[in-house]
């Protein structure tokens, strides 16, 4: 494809959304985190608070042999259970929105399902687990302790969700172009890092 097309894997708390919605602002390019869950939603014909319970946490293994249809429709009537609609839909949704040109597209295997696209810039951030921490408790208003449980169980549910749709290793180097610690490099150079690879050539 001609254009590019952002993709952000992240661990729980270390600022992916915030790194999406600041790129979004400065490219001028949208970007797709919970509304891919309410475009699923609506293709299952479901409410988005159903399709989220089920969204990035895999159940079924045996999905990756199954071909993915182009029309996120086609995708909702396979009749799997909701978690394997779910990842059916949003893969097409994903593949279609990224044929339409550019934009930014939080988590979801995003770049795994773009792999093959020669625009894609796939990069997956971390944080320490005490800066992860203190993110959560701020953005939720909720108390260490259960800061800290919401890191861990996120965290093992978006791996989870990667490893059994794409038998890769969530979070590795050979799953994904590039990793970056946003308590390393902090999130305005993390967003300039990203932003000056969409504006070269």
């Amino acid at each position: 494809m001609s254009h590019k097309i952002i993709t952000i894997a992240r661990q729980f708390g270390s600022g992916g959304h915030e790194a999406g919605e600041r790129l979004s602002k400065k490219l001028r390019i949208p970007l797709y985190d919970r509304s891919l869950v309410e475009m699923a939603a609506r293709e299952l014909q479901l409410s988005p608070v159903s399709v989220e319970k089920v969204d990035e946490s895999a159940l079924h293994s045996f999905l990756r042999t199954y071909h993915v249809p182009e029309d996120p429709k086609e995708a909702a009537r396979y009749g799997l259970p909701l978690t394997d609609n779910t990842y059916l839909v949003q893969t097409a949704l994903i593949k279609k929105l990224a044929a339409q040109g550019p934009c930014i597209i939080i988590g979801r295997c995003g770049g795994f399902i773009l792999r093959d696209d020669p625009g894609l810039i796939d990069v997956f951030l971390c944080a320490s687990r005490k800066e992860r921490i203190a993110r959560i408790m701020e953005r939720y208003g909720i108390p260490e302790r259960d800061a800290a449980s919401a890191v861990r169980q996120t965290d093992n549910r978006r791996r989870q969700y990667y490893e059994t749709y794409t038998k890769e290793e969530w979070g590795s180097i050979e799953s994904h172009q590039m990793l970056m610690n946003v308590s390393m490099l902090g999130m305005e150079r993390v967003v300039e890092i990203i932003e000056g690879m969409y504006r070269e050539g």
